[in-house]
């Protein structure tokens, strides 16, 4: 079996409902299909990049992958994911969703050609997980607006956007416990908006609370106050921004930097580097929780195989998918009561 064909799409997806981080609005979310076809199975993957988490933008990428990849992967057998991958990662070092998108299709080839889903073939530890649902930098009238709405839809993992102001972040989430009570768990991302006292002053106030867990409080280049935050928290605090690459999980498991880690298959390069970079953080004792982007079902099903395959993984954020609007890959995954399954399809699930 050799890849015949490719062929690369550029897409851009409006949200239902654009919504406000520490650093920025989104209102739309670019991608970048691939379909590697041999003639007898087609593999889907796709590029979700955010410029301020992987460095990327979907419109510069197309055109390079559009004139590159039809002759790095034409002729190549797709069972033989490590050569091919080691061959995409050398010729695209910067690019990890697009790496991780090639690496998506090349396992989705693999399920399908077994006839099995991709989270049977890479350990089928758990056949669904719970998701928490986002809410963005917003006033407390709608913060408790779209909460009410996502609880009526099943959802009972709720995650809090901030770090623009502590103070305002820390009366949100009052407000949310004083309203619905302790029947709904709250995460707080604050998308690295603290400076290093505000995120102690935070941690200070917020206990009464009961965060399950603070996401990346300080900024990315300043992995010592990550550090700091950490011994000084009551609340498990996790890394995303900070962690972008296998190098980077074995740094913060090596100067214990965090409680968790926050893997998403577009910043560290596909289900395959995922698979390393949980092995790190088990070794450490660092608990794993699968995130996104705001990507088509697509990248969500890939996500979730991974993270119902480790025993490790114990939370899931998993709602990048939600509000897009004309997403192609509609359906692939399946949601009810705020849990996430796979359809059982072989592959990722999902033909096109």
């Amino acid at each position: 079996m050799k890849i015949r064909n490719i062929e690369i799409d550029f897409l851009s997806l409006e949200l239902a409902d654009p919504y406000t981080v520490a650093y920025e609005t989104f209102d739309k979310a670019d991608h970048v299909f691939i379909r590697l076809d041999t003639g007898e199975i087609s593999g889907w993957g796709c590029m979700a990049p955010d410029p301020q988490v992987t460095g990327e933008h979907a419109r510069l990428i197309y055109p390079e992958a559009s004139e590159k990849l039809p002759d790095l992967l034409r002729g190549s057998d797709p069972l033989r994911r490590a050569k091919i991958m080691d061959r995409i990662r050398h010729e695209f070092p910067n690019h990890s969703s697009l790496q991780a998108a090639v690496d998506m299709a090349l396992w989705d080839i693999l399920g399908k050609k077994a006839g099995l889903p991709v989270w049977k073939i890479l350990g089928g530890y758990r056949s669904r997980i719970e998701t928490s649902v986002t809410i963005g930098i917003c006033p407390v009238e709608d913060t408790l607006r779209y909460a009410e709405s996502h609880i009526d839809r099943g959802f009972r993992i709720l995650k809090i956007k901030g770090g623009l102001a502590p103070e305002d972040d820390l009366e949100r989430l009052v407000k949310l416990r004083e309203r619905f009570g302790n029947g709904i768990r709250l995460r707080f991302d604050a998308n690295q908006g603290y400076s290093y006292p505000q995120a102690l002053w935070f941690i200070g106030k917020v206990q009464p609370v009961n965060l399950e867990l603070l996401e990346q409080p300080t900024r990315q280049g300043e992995p010592e106050h990550l550090g700091l935050v950490k011994h000084r928290s009551t609340v498990p605090v996790m890394a995303d921004e900070s962690l972008v690459s296998l190098m980077d999980a074995f740094r913060v498991a090596k100067r214990g930097l965090v409680d968790l880690i926050n893997i998403k298959i577009m910043k560290v390069g596909g289900i395959s580097e995922a698979i390393q970079v949980d092995s790190v953080a088990r070794s450490a004792k660092i608990g794993v929780m699968v995130g996104c982007m705001d990507e088509s079902a697509l990248g969500i099903s890939a996500g979730l195989q991974f993270a119902l395959s480790r025993k490790n993984i114990r939370f899931a954020d998993l709602d990048g998918h939600l509000d897009l609007l004309d997403d192609p890959a509609y359906g692939t995954v399946i949601i009810k009561d705020g849990q996430l399954f796979p359809t059982d399809s072989p592959g990722l699930g999902w033909n096109g």
